[in-house]
């Protein structure tokens, strides 16, 4: 495993629902926010499924409320919400097209999502079908989709190579040290009161004795965040 040391200019986040984002890779985007790069968040859901359930269209307004709210802690420049219902994403021509138009447009060094290949996660918990959908349609978009005129023509001018970050990951090859960052973190998992209210309480101590974990195992000193480095093509 190495250490990742590159900040960006320009940085696309994209995750399936409002809080994912802060969870798998809060520390790494505020880090970079405070480094002149460029944060933009994308999130693929309206998360309406979550938090109590019982009124959806409530639901996502609140957690719309709460992703904003994320997004100005962690310094994140542009937020954009796709709007799919939330249970309901899947790796269609339709979302490989709006994928591609913002990374053509936005033009990002770097883009980080979650990695569709890591699914079980010992025996009490499974990925979420959202994760693994959007995880897939990121990959795809990224390449060979941006990268070639003959896709989607109309998204815009193709994009050079682009480095992935993939996140809760099982295969972690890179590590960012995220010292000072990880209380950053845990204010916009804050925010996200509709869904992670609940874990109040062992929030503090939970995430940073994981970025102490991701440290150790990247061997670096203080806190980090881990990822699965990859590139499309050569």
């Amino acid at each position: 495993m190495h250490t990742y040391t590159k900040t960006p200019h320009t940085a696309l986040a994209i995750f399936a629902h409002p809080d994912d984002a802060e969870i798998a890779c809060g520390a790494t985007l505020a880090k970079w926010a405070t480094q002149e790069c460029h944060v933009i968040l994308a999130v693929a859901t309206q998360g309406d499924k979550g938090g109590d359930g019982d009124d959806p269209n409530r639901v996502a307004e609140e957690r719309t409320r709460e992703l904003l709210e994320a997004g100005r802690v962690l310094g994140v420049n542009d937020v954009i919400q796709l709007a799919y219902l939330d249970g309901e994403l899947a790796n269609t021509v339709e979302l490989r097209r709006r994928l591609v138009t913002l990374i053509r447009s936005f033009r990002p060094e770097v883009v980080l999502t979650g990695d569709p290949t890591a699914i079980f996660f010992g025996d009490l918990y499974y990925n979420h079908r959202d994760h693994r959908q959007l995880g897939w349609a990121v990959l795809d978009a990224v390449f060979p989709a941006a990268r070639q005129r003959a896709y989607f023509p109309e998204a815009g001018d193709p994009v050079d190579q682009i480095e992935v970050l993939l996140s809760a990951t099982l295969e972690p090859n890179a590590g960012v040290a995220t010292d000072g960052f990880t209380e950053k973190k845990i204010q916009a998992m804050q925010a996200h009161r509709a869904q992670l209210a609940r874990y109040e309480h062992a929030l503090d101590q939970a995430v940073f004795e994981r970025a102490r974990q991701a440290a150790r195992l990247a061997g670096l000193p203080g806190e980090a965040e881990l990822f699965r480095l990859v590139r499309g093509g050569a």
